[in-house]
Parts: C-alpha cells; sequence; structure tokens
C-alpha cells in the first residue's frame, strides 16, 4: 500500500518514532508500503527551521535528502494539477502545506498518516 507521510507523522516518524500512535508505526514499518513524502513537507521543515518554529527538526532538516532516502521514503513531487486542486479545495483549512498535502493524497488515491483529524475535512483517508 502507498502512503503519504504528514509532516509532524515524517519528523517524529524520523526522530521521535514514540510519538506515532502504534498503528501508525506499524504501518510505516512494514514494508509492504511504499512510504512517500510530500514535497511540500521538504519545503514546511525548511522554512519553519528556518523561522525558528521547527526546533526539533533542525538536525533532520540539515540531512533531510540523505535521511528519507536510507530510511527508503519516496519524495512526492507537486504537479501543476495537483497544485491547482489544492487551492480549489473548498474546506475551511487554511494551511497551505496540509491543503497540498491532501490534495496529492486524493491525487494519488492513497492514504495520509496523521493524527491531523482537520485532513478529514478534505475527504482523504487517514491512518493514526
Amino acid at each position: 500500500m502507498k502512503l503519504l507521510l504528514d509532516t509532524h507523522a515524517l519528523i517524529w516518524a524520523m526522530t521521535s518514532p514514540g510519538k506515532l500512535s502504534r498503528r501508525a508505526a506499524r504501518t510505516i514499518a512494514d514494508d509492504r508500503n511504499t512510504i512517500q513524502v510530500s514535497a511540500a513537507s521538504v519545503w514546511e521543515i525548511a522554512t519553519k527551521v528556518r523561522l525558528g518554529k521547527l526546533q526539533e527538526a533542525e538536525a533532520l532538516e540539515r540531512v533531510f535528502l540523505d535521511a528519507v532516502g536510507v530510511a527508503g521514503y519516496v519524495v512526492l513531487a507537486i504537479e501543476a494539477t495537483t497544485a491547482l486542486r489544492a487551492g480549489r479545495l473548498t474546506a475551511d483549512h487554511r494551511d497551505p502545506f496540509d491543503r497540498m498535502i491532501a490534495a496529492q493524497a486524493l491525487d494519488e488515491d492513497i492514504r495520509v498518516v496523521s493524527r491531523d483529524t482537520k485532513l478529514d475535512l478534505f475527504g482523504v483517508r487517514r491512518i493514526w
């Protein structure tokens, strides 16, 4: 099964796996699953680290691409059609990173690993 990690799930999987729910941790660890990471999460992490809002991810941000590769995760690029979809989503949720992750999950028809119940507003299938 293909899965898309929300940004916090990605950070926790890489730095603090104990913060993941048991189900999320099992699902991420299952070798039969393909774990994807949105380019939006890469952007979000770099931006928030630069602004001093995500200190727990500073070390991860410095080695991000290598760490993701070692973990076997796949970075999911942002397509123009997906960007349009993200902008057109009508749910009342203003976070642009969450909107992009939701749009990618809908476009790819994959589940999102996230504790964020606000993603449910977009109709994504969420695992937590």
